[in-house]
């Protein structure tokens, strides 16, 4: 990427919060087509002195002094031969890769120096090395121009959502236990996504970050793609490869905090810079981080670009807003005490929520056809309403309460989940106030939370008949769909950041009978509108019976735009019925389309093998019902026709 100059309307955009690619000109960018020159370019307007400094020069502070302008920026332009081995006298293979090595050195207010890596770098060293690379982003050969005009006409809203997340670095590695590539990821992943028939999937953050630990949420790269599995523009093949497959990419990204790395943003020239001077507003105790200031409109412009070059510059499909939370409260994860109200004496943050529907009305009016989505964790009204609403303007929310509601109540023992049957209910009381996904993500199996196999009690059989219930009932559920890496296999322990997934488990009976269950889901989910077309309203859904509470049995209705019905009916016990009464609105026949209790699927292989015939009889509040065969925990799927309908 050349840089582009910047004039007066864009320094005054980049200090009043309002720059979307305040990247084209801070940091370090080729200024000529021939790369014989570097600009640099670093914001820290309380420095008394900044430079250049790095392998090219021996770590040496000032020997290249930056010149500081009127708007708190500092500049310099170096020749490329300063980074080239020759002009080193270096013939060691490595010498070009630590040359392009750097830092700015900062003379901060105290009179101390300071190394800080580069806000605004497209590339980083490996850990435990921190340095900023010159690195540059132009040129990739692109080849999803389909895809991305297609993209610009989809309703996200009214199309299908099943999305498997993952992490890049333990989904699979080498058998020397090294990270794969990005190019290598791709050549395994793609097969498998289609094999499995998700539609979307999405990265736990790809930033650059220094702890593994941290499974990409405490960023100090916001602009560079981690340097773990390779270059930028190997991300971009990645990307690139699934979007030929027609698979759409989700990122996680970090707008609510950063880390203290004396490398990164923290008081980056020696003053709060990107975060608040009082710590009851900007210290993050409980994570040990530091939350940005939407008050400063320099802050602003650099989260507002760096959203928009992840869209802009790597193509992605949407982007997954982390800790939108504490974004929104100056309470949040904080005791009293520990933190200022409003100016209205209230807990919101008045900046925070601006920021977001500033953020969110940018991007959609950039990049047509993207998703922007909210991990909330409470019950702010309005998170996906549009803007000109009072909404904050996002596209989707994760579903959290039903997340929690329903984990709670599957770690029940099923005699006695009859008593917390609301739990399950309760979902619909709120299930179209927002546009909402349905999460069993990364953050449900780890921390001896189990994973979501043995949250299921009971035997082993018991285990896996559970965790296809839960998978079958979640899909049928209204909202669209979310699942971390190893759900679909039933992976049995917790997941393992600095490990893969424990593949080996399908050489092992029931986990492949598992995977074949949830790839015919995701399927059926796929190839089916009633499940998707109409999951944000009333309209694509009814119960049948939702108070057999006795019994733990729920039945519901997913209806398309053309009025055609799929019946859903979940066992959450162990029990068998032979006959089973559902209640039905009208006349018609129910045809089994899939049953998680299918010998296939290592159930016990009680089925409705032929169609049933709904009679006029009353049961509950419909004039109609059915005797259906109900397998022990399991979710059955039947295909509703009436005579009066199309299909």
């Amino acid at each position: 990427m050349l840089y582009s100059p910047p004039d007066a309307a864009s320094r005054e955009q980049f200090h009043m919060g309002q720059s979307c690619d305040a990247y084209k000109w801070l940091g370090a960018h080729k200024t000529t087509l021939d790369g014989t020159e570097w600009q640099f370019t670093v914001w820290a307007p309380n420095a008394l002195k900044v430079c250049v400094t790095g392998e090219f020069c021996n770590w040496r502070y000032e020997d290249y002094p930056m010149e500081k302008q009127f708007d708190g920026t500092w500049e310099i332009r170096l020749p490329a031969s300063l980074f080239a081995p020759e002009s080193h006298d270096r013939h060691d293979p490595h010498a070009a890769e630590r040359l392009t090595a750097y830092k700015y050195a900062v003379l901060c207010a105290d009179g101390q120096w300071h190394l800080r890596a580069d806000p605004y770098a497209f590339g980083t060293e490996m850990r435990p090395g921190n340095a900023s690379r010159l690195t540059d982003i132009g040129g990739y050969p692109w080849g999803d121009g389909d895809w991305m005009k297609k993209r610009e006409t989809l309703d996200t809203l009214h199309s299908p959502v099943n999305i498997y997340e993952m992490h890049l670095g333990s989904w699979r590695r080498h058998e020397d236990g090294s990270f794969m590539t990005y190019e290598e990821i791709a050549k395994e992943l793609i097969p498998y996504l289609k094999e499995m028939h998700y539609t979307h999937v999405e990265f736990l953050p790809v930033m650059e970050h220094p702890l593994d630990m941290s499974w990409g949420y405490q960023v100090t790269g916001f602009f560079a793609a981690t340097s773990r599995y390779g270059t930028p523009k190997g991300l971009m093949h990645l990307i690139d490869e699934l979007h030929k497959a027609d698979i759409a990419v989700i990122l996680d990204w970090v707008p609510a905090h950063f880390p203290r790395d004396e490398v990164g943003l923290y008081r980056f020239d020696g003053t709060p810079c990107y975060e608040s001077a009082d710590p009851r507003r900007s210290d993050m105790a409980q994570w040990g981080t530091i939350l940005f200031d939407y008050a400063r409109g320099e802050a602003k412009s650099f989260l507002l670009s760096s959203a928009c070059f992840w869209l802009e510059w790597f193509h992605a499909d949407g982007i997954r807003c982390d800790a939108v939370s504490a974004i929104l409260y100056h309470d949040f994860c904080r005791e009293p005490g520990q933190w200022v109200p409003n100016i209205y004496g209230g807990n919101e943050n008045l900046e925070g929520a601006q920021f977001l529907r500033e953020l969110n009305t940018e991007v959609y009016a950039r990049f047509p056809g993207v998703m922007m989505i909210a991990e909330e964790s409470t019950a702010y009204k309005g998170v996906t309403h549009p803007v000109y609403n009072g909404g904050l303007g996002f596209g989707f929310k994760w579903n959290m309460g039903w997340m929690n509601d329903t984990l709670f109540y599957i770690d029940y023992e099923p005699l006695y989940r009859k008593h917390i049957h609301n739990k399950l209910t309760f979902s619909l009381m709120y299930a179209f106030n927002e546009n909402f996904i349905l999460p069993f993500s990364h953050d449900e199996v780890v921390h001896g939370k189990h994973s979501m196999l043995d949250k299921n009690p009971g035997d082993l059989w018991q285990k896996f008949a559970g965790h296809r219930t839960l998978m079958a009932y979640q899909m049928a559920h209204p909202g669209k769909m979310l699942n971390f890496m190893g759900n679909e296999m039933a992976h049995f322990i917790e997941w393992k950041f600095d490990d893969q997934l424990d593949w080996f488990l399908l050489a092992y009976e029931r986990h492949p009978e598992n995977k074949k269950c949830i790839a015919d889901l995701n399927r059926l989910y796929k190839e089916t509108p009633a499940f998707w077309q109409q999951d944000d309203s009333w309209e694509g859904f009814y119960w049948l019976n939702a108070d057999d509470s006795e019994r733990s049995i729920l039945s519901f209705v997913r209806r398309d735009k053309e009025g055609n019905e799929m019946v859903c009916v979940t066992n959450f016990t162990p029990a068998y019925y032979e006959k089973y009464t559902l209640p039905l609105p009208a006349y018609g026949y129910l045809y089994e389309e899939l049953n998680t209790d299918s010998e296939k699927y290592g159930g016990s292989g009680k089925k409705n093998p032929r169609a049933i015939r709904i009679r006029k009889q009353p049961c509950g509040k419909m004039a109609y019902s059915a005797d259906i065969v109900m397998p022990p925990l399991s979710t059955v799927i039947f295909r509703y026709k009436r005579p009066n309908r199309k299909k």
